[in-house]
């Protein structure tokens, strides 16, 4: 099947498969898998030109609500932290989005900054789940411990070998909110953070975000993770959140810069139809990599998370000295 607004051929069953298992292993650590699909893109399907970015966050908008509605029907949303993402990405994308047309059509520096940050990142969540790291809180020390505890007991009652490690039970409670600081409870331990630490951070993902048409879920989740030390439970749901929004954010401005002469000079339009195939793939990825998370240990997701991020910081790393 050929696509004439990307100029790809390929089998129409290609995209929305890939997409699927891309989603169902990203998912559960917050992250749509845009950031994969994207060097997929260019490399396999030699989609290069910019108009992959908006494309690709079309991808975003038709997969991430069905991990999305798992994540709140579970209880498992940090809303507070979520708004503050949203609101710092936003301005972030639209100025990437700017960026990404005027200035960095083959943008191999700006790479190579976001793969080192990914890179520094990647080794800190593999020294915190290997059990190495001495910053390791006490309260998700806690968490791991219920997790096990859990699993032990409804293995004991049910023997079976799988059993669900969260309760229903275990949801987010906000505590505070302020412009100083997000404080929520979760499984009976307490988390809180900078608010405007959150937000510096949401802007400088939104730029990136705009740039690469990759959401910033993939650098957003990792930093609460790693960082801030909240519980990978309630960052996935947050992250997708704000990598949604976004996404809608970032269509708009493309689609609109599309219409001027920035956007006339070079090829700026997403392609519709080749997004939303990759998308139908991953709403149902994400709606099962949702689901699977509260089967998994913290740890494991933590594996999953600084794999997948070690994997796009070396990438981006190593195509600057290609």
């Amino acid at each position: 099947m050929f696509f004439p607004v990307s100029g790809v051929e390929v089998n129409p069953l290609i995209p929305p498969l890939v997409a699927l298992l891309v989603s169902i292993l990203t998912a559960p650590a917050g992250v749509s898998g845009a950031f994969l699909l994207l060097p997929f893109q260019m490399s396999f399907l030699h989609y290069t030109s910019p108009s992959v970015s908006p494309t690709n966050l079309i991808y975003n908008i038709v997969a991430i609500p069905g991990g999305l509605y798992r994540y709140i029907k579970d209880g498992r949303m940090a809303w507070p932290l979520t708004w503050v993402v949203v609101v710092g990405t936003l301005p972030g994308v639209f100025l990437g989005s700017w960026i990404r047309i005027a200035y960095l059509p083959d943008p191999k520096a700006f790479k190579l900054f976001v793969g080192t940050v990914l890179l520094y990142l990647g080794v800190k969540l593999v020294l915190e789940f290997t059990g190495k790291s001495k910053n390791k809180k006490v309260q998700n020390k806690a968490l791991e411990q219920k997790f096990k505890e859990r699993v032990e007991q409804l293995k004991t009652e049910t023997n079976k070998k799988l059993a669900a490690g969260l309760p229903a039970e275990a949801i987010v409670k906000t505590k505070s909110f302020s412009l100083k600081k997000i404080e929520y409870d979760f499984w009976g331990e307490t988390y809180s953070f900078s608010t405007m630490a959150i937000f510096i951070l949401a802007l400088v993902v939104g730029l990136i975000g705009g740039i690469y048409g990759i959401g910033g879920g993939a650098i957003i989740a990792p930093f609460c993770v790693s960082i801030l030390g909240l519980p990978v439970y309630t960052v996935a749901g947050a992250a997708l959140a704000g990598t949604f929004l976004t996404s809608i954010a970032g269509v708009i401005f493309y689609t609109i810069l599309a219409a001027t002469s920035i956007g006339a000079s070079t090829n700026v339009s997403p392609d519709w139809l080749l997004g939303a195939l990759f998308g139908v793939g991953g709403l149902l990825g994400t709606y099962c990599g949702a689901y699977v998370q509260k089967f998994l240990k913290e740890k494991i997701v933590k594996g999953i998370m600084a794999t997948l991020v070690l994997f796009l910081a070396f990438r981006y790393i190593i195509q600057f000295f290609l």
